[in-house]
């Protein structure tokens, strides 16, 4: 896709420049870091809005024909085709697609608000003041918008896994998905799992986590993602109960985590918890889990995200212990490697918002998970 900078601030209070997207209508996605684009349209990547506008006309009309041909010509072809043609339609009539239609190439997006999402919280009923500056519930925490992706493909079983991501301070679960490319890097990976990306604090400095850091809140945030699924996935099994869960957070994501691996209400919590350049503190509660369940520790931390100190100070304190500790350097990670340790400390060059998808790092710890293929 194509693609523009913008700016985003990590609770280490550094900038670093993060990747959004454009409009560009493709055929189906290819692994990865982006799309391939064949037809007509082919090398076309408008990202200024002006641009866009002034072309899209133009543009719909080659896509239009081309997803035309491809429907008569490749029968195997035409759902993805089908989803091609209704996004065309749509951007001649000046629609913009929808977050479920933007990723229906790749599977099904729910998005849906939820009770037990994790704001509004009576914590945030005033707002957030962060240096001096207000952050009014109703513009930051008053977005109770859930996303769950199921992936093409999906098996279903009597046991659900899941992977839950938390975005860091100042997104939003539709940035997060469009920044770091967590759906294309779920279904790169060819793991049976269902994604799930709850907002949490609204384009804020914050790294509370609302009702998921109340007790049994995760317990009745599960429950709910469930429900959602039975209702709306159109699976045949009704079924199936919760099975494997990973909980991922890029920065200020890991409180939110620290909060459900305390008091979260299920029995374990977590299978893994992976922290993306997110280890500010909390390191306590992170040992207690992996102590009462020998949970799995991914760490992979930046040398200026605020996070390398913390990082190094619980590595240290779990080789006193004589702990499966394996420490190594980003470049020369490995799935095959990483898939034999509980805990992994990954030291990388990259910046604070590159550590989840400009590598794979995200598909790269999928791929070494105990979630099964599909």
């Amino acid at each position: 896709m194509g693609s523009y900078l913008s700016r985003s601030e990590g609770p280490s209070g550094g900038q670093e420049p993060s990747r959004g997207h454009a409009l560009l209508f493709t055929s189906p996605i290819s692994g990865r870091g982006g799309t391939t684009l064949h037809g007509p349209a082919a090398g076309v990547a408008l990202t200024d809005p002006q641009e866009l506008a002034g072309h899209r006309q133009q543009r719909t009309v080659l896509q239009l024909a081309w997803a035309s041909a491809v429907f008569l010509t490749y029968p195997m072809a035409r759902i993805t085709t089908l989803a091609l043609l209704v996004l065309a339609l749509r951007a001649a009539a000046g629609m913009t697609p929808s977050l479920e239609e933007t990723y229906a190439a790749q599977g099904r997006l729910i998005v849906v608000s939820f009770a037990s999402a994790p704001f509004p919280h009576s914590a945030r009923a005033e707002g957030h003041t962060y240096q001096g500056k207000l952050y009014p519930a109703a513009e930051h925490y008053a977005d109770s918008t859930v996303a769950l992706f199921i992936p093409q493909g999906f098996r279903e079983t009597d046991r659900i896994d899941f992977i839950v991501h938390f975005h860091g301070w100042n997104n939003t679960v539709a940035g997060t998905l469009a920044n770091f490319h967590l759906i294309e890097q779920l279904v790169a990976s060819g793991k049976n799992a269902i994604l799930v990306v709850p907002e949490g604090p609204h384009n804020a400095p914050d790294s509370f986590g609302g009702r998921l850091e109340d007790p049994n809140g995760f317990r009745r945030f599960m429950d709910e993602v469930l429900a959602t699924l039975r209702a709306r996935a159109g699976f045949s099994r009704k079924d199936s109960s919760l099975g494997r869960i990973i909980l991922s957070g890029h920065s200020g994501g890991y409180h939110v985590i620290a909060g459900i691996l305390d008091r979260g209400g299920l029995a374990r919590n977590a299978d893994e918890v992976w922290l993306f350049d997110a280890l500010y503190s909390q390191s306590d509660s992170f040992l207690a889990w992996s102590d009462r369940t020998q949970g799995r520790l991914l760490n992979i931390y930046t040398d200026h995200g605020g996070t390398k100190v913390e990082s190094e100070s619980l590595k240290t304190r779990l080789a006193a212990r004589g702990a499966p500790l394996y420490a190594t350097e980003e470049t020369a990670l490995a799935a095959d490697t990483l898939k034999s340790h509980q805990y992994a400390f990954i030291h990388t060059d990259l910046g604070h918002n590159e550590v989840l998808d400009q590598r794979g790092e995200f598909t790269l710890f999928l791929k070494s998970s105990v979630l099964a293929d599909r």
